[in-house]
């Protein structure tokens, strides 16, 4: 146990180091530097803890002395939340460039659940969002993290009531149903390592299809995208 504690720390303080040679090359750059600090803290968060990781931890790693990162930061609360900060905009981000204007409920619910599986596996940030526990942190801090987590629920949710509508979307609770696919895809970071083999395209769009075949319309009306020619049916319900 001792030899895994041992490698462990040793491949941490590897894939930690990396952000902080960006760090230094830029030093004059105070966001990037700030960016490297939260890269650091969201790794170690993941893999180690949030409780189990200390300031003084975080700063041995970066090559700075503790007092040095109060410049930047107040508190690892203030950090993790941060963190969940930059998972969120990150998501956003690759939402707008996916221009999800076009099409029926459905393909949007699948176009934002592949977006949103692409951020957990592209990332620590994203992987930030759907693994972290918010339990530790301050009632201000846990209000202002769940209202962001909340933000994604809707966005799912307001997809599958627009393919309700639409006739896109098996008449379902649109709550139920966002919590579970948006669970489903919250579970990738639980297992996902990017030396696994697998691909992240791969993962975040068979995880896209798997989720969105159980609410598509069984009366075999064509509910994806045409261009791909594909024909969903909702698998039926056992009882």
């Amino acid at each position: 146990m001792g030899s895994d504690l041992k490698m462990a720390r040793t491949e941490t303080s590897a894939v930690a180091r990396r952000p902080w040679k960006s760090f230094h090359v830029r030093r004059r750059d105070g966001d990037a530097k700030r960016e490297a600090l939260l890269e650091t803290a969201a790794h170690l968060f993941l893999e180690r803890g949030y409780r189990s990781t200390s300031l003084r931890e975080l700063a041995s790693l970066l090559k700075i002395t503790k007092p040095a990162l109060y410049y930047y930061f107040q508190n690892k609360e203030q950090i993790l939340v941060e963190c969940y900060r930059a998972g969120i905009a990150s998501i956003e981000g690759l939402l707008q460039e996916a221009q999800l204007d076009d099409g029926n409920g459905l393909q949007k619910v699948e176009a934002y659940l592949r977006v949103y599986a692409m951020a957990i596996v592209s990332h620590d940030f994203g992987r930030c969002v759907a693994m972290l526990d918010d339990s530790e942190l301050s009632s201000a801090a846990r209000r202002e993290v769940r209202s962001l987590k909340r933000r994604i629920d809707a966005s799912i949710r307001g997809y599958i009531e627009e393919g309700i509508e639409d006739g896109s979307i098996d008449d379902c609770n649109p709550k139920l149903a966002a919590f579970a696919a948006a669970g489903a895809i919250n579970w990738i970071g639980t297992w996902y390592r990017p030396d696994g083999g697998m691909e992240r395209d791969s993962i975040a769009t068979g995880f896209a299809k798997l989720l969105t075949h159980g609410l598509a319309r069984r009366n075999g009306v064509e509910a994806l995208n045409g261009a791909r020619g594909i024909h969903l049916k909702k698998l039926a319900k056992r009882r």
